[in-house]
């Protein structure tokens, strides 16, 4: 769909619209790291062993595949109004986060909860997604790039939430659960853009299609690529800086200085995706995503090397990380928007962060391992493999004549 068959939007009503998205996917996003935010007190409190630190993560990831791929399979984004969807999604993912503090962080029952809050999710990360690019003209990078940097923003509340000392481990719980809620009625005031599609009529067979036709599948492939390296290093990245503090004693206790980078170091994710959007719309996704991508691959090789060196080095080299490793996620999303039939964009939206947070689960419980073999000095440059397939696979996309549909021509 180009921006030539787009119905022009009112300015006052768009921006209206998006603010509130924004503000409601930012809120809502607040309980997927909710328990990983606060884990490294739980580990030490609780005598957590590793492996269960990452499932707190990864559930996350399989829940939000679950749902996903139910959602895909039944044309739920592309079928019902994307608000109600959104805000029985914020409501489930409120009630589950908050019922953690009734059970051991260590139970089942905790692990089950993060499950549910994963699969609610799928109803606000893609959902929040197609109900921007409905506003969108020829700006829908920049768009779903504000979108995308609401949620990483969202993403890092949690630790900021855990940074303030005042406070323990269960006012982030509570605090993130609280804001879900705050989402579920802000979504009430979203307008519907007057470029949403919906189909009443839905077969199995249109989720082949991100795999059968190949500009989706390649669009996609990219997309792998970079969730490879992306919720590894989010669920990782505190530990490597607590870890790598705790070696320069002085100043701030090393948790809350360990806390605060990690908050500072995704949260300029936010503006790394919008910025992202930006240059995306003008210079062309296949190449701004090749380029984020090559930065983050050398951070992911690199920031190892630095571990014990000076914070503000350690630091600055995880901002930049952070940055770069999520600043191309909103411009595979719209590629897809752009590249699909309208009346499906939800449901292939659905797909392709199903597959990618299916991959998250690998890479989140995989770095554990490595770590135990390499340390921290070589425990992360295995990411960078993630984004060299992605560089591969978008450069072939920008070769293909349907190319020309992204980035308003610009590839």
């Amino acid at each position: 769909m180009t921006g030539d068959d787009l119905v022009q939007p009112d300015a006052r009503r768009k921006w209206r619209a998006i603010s509130l998205l924004v503000l409601a996917s930012a809120m809502a996003l607040s309980t997927w790291f909710s328990a990983t935010a606060v884990m490294p007190q739980l580990a030490a409190e609780f005598a957590i062993p590793p492996l269960w630190v990452g499932f707190a993560s990864s559930m996350v990831s399989i829940g939000f595949v679950a749902g996903t791929l139910t959602s895909a399979a039944l044309g739920i984004p592309d079928r019902f109004d994307p608000r109600f969807i959104f805000l029985w999604s914020c409501g489930l993912a409120a009630a589950a986060n908050i019922a953690m503090l009734v059970v051991p962080p260590y139970s089942v029952g905790f692990i089950l909860f993060r499950f549910l809050v994963g699969a609610s999710m799928a109803g606000v990360y893609p959902v929040a997604m197609k109900m921007a690019a409905a506003w969108a003209v020829r700006d829908r990078g920049t768009l779903v790039g504000l979108l995308t940097g609401a949620i990483t923003l969202g993403t890092a509340t949690p630790h900021l939430l855990g940074a303030m000392p005042v406070f323990d481990w269960r006012f982030t719980i509570i605090g993130s659960s609280a804001l879900a809620g705050l989402a579920a009625v802000t979504v009430l005031f979203v307008e519907a853009g007057p470029n949403l599609k919906t189909t009443t009529r839905f077969k199995t067979r249109y989720v082949l299609k991100a795999w059968t036709y190949k500009p989706l599948r390649l669009a996609n492939l990219g997309y792998f690529g970079h969730m490879w390296e992306l919720y590894a290093m989010w669920a990782w990245l505190g530990f490597f800086l607590a870890s790598s503090f705790a070696e320069n004693p002085g100043g701030p206790s090393s948790r809350t200085l360990a806390t605060s980078a990690t908050f500072t170091a995704i949260g300029a994710g936010a503006l790394g995706c919008w910025l992202g959007g930006v240059i995306a719309d003008r210079v062309g996704r296949t190449l701004f995503t090749s380029a984020a991508m090559l930065v983050s691959g050398a951070c992911a090789v690199v920031i190892g090397f630095t571990h014990g060196l000076e914070p503000w080095l350690v630091w600055t080299l995880g901002v930049i990380w952070g940055a770069s490793a999520v600043a191309d996620s909103a411009q595979f999303s719209t590629s897809v928007t752009e590249l699909s039939e309208p009346d499906l964009i939800g449901t292939m939206l659905t797909i392709q962060t199903s597959i990618g947070f299916l991959i998250t689960v690998i890479t989140i419980h995989l770095t554990p391992l490595i770590l135990d073999v390499v340390g921290w000095r070589y425990g992360f440059i295995y990411l960078g493999l993630g984004p060299a397939f992605g560089i591969a696979a978008m450069m072939k996309l920008r070769r293909l004549p349907e190319a020309t549909r992204l980035a308003n021509g610009n590839r």
